[in-house]
């Protein structure tokens, strides 16, 4: 499973792997793009506490632009949409179903009242 988020996050997010471990047979990874680290671990393998499951909010510049590139190669969860509070916002959810909300702000009138559904 492991290698199915490197793999998702690598090929249609643009980040690198950059650690794996410990050995041959890894339970985590960091994953580096511009200045984000993502760091991935194995159900039963996390530090602390943590209950396994994560909403990743990342910050883009241009989502529609995002979104067009995405869209073909994965399956599009809700969105885009510009919301009340001032930012257009789409979410996508990786091979183990976490998922990735994509948003940038913007002055465009907003088209839904309600986030993280389509009007």
């Amino acid at each position: 499973q492991l290698n199915r988020g490197i793999g998702f996050t690598s090929e249609n997010l643009g980040f690198d792997c950059d650690l794996t471990g410990p050995g041959d047979h890894p339970t985590f990874a960091i994953l580096r793009r511009d200045q984000i680290a993502l760091q991935f671990h194995l159900v039963g393998t996390q530090i602390g506490d943590a209950p396994g499951n994560a909403i990743l909010s990342i910050d883009v510049d241009d989502a529609l632009a995002l979104h067009q590139r995405l869209q073909n190669d994965v399956d599009i969860e809700w969105g885009p949409e510009v919301y009340s509070y001032g930012r257009r916002e789409f979410a996508v959810r990786d091979p183990d179903g976490y998922m990735l909300i994509f948003s940038e702000e913007t002055e465009d009138a907003p088209t839904t009242d309600e986030p993280g559904s389509d009007a």
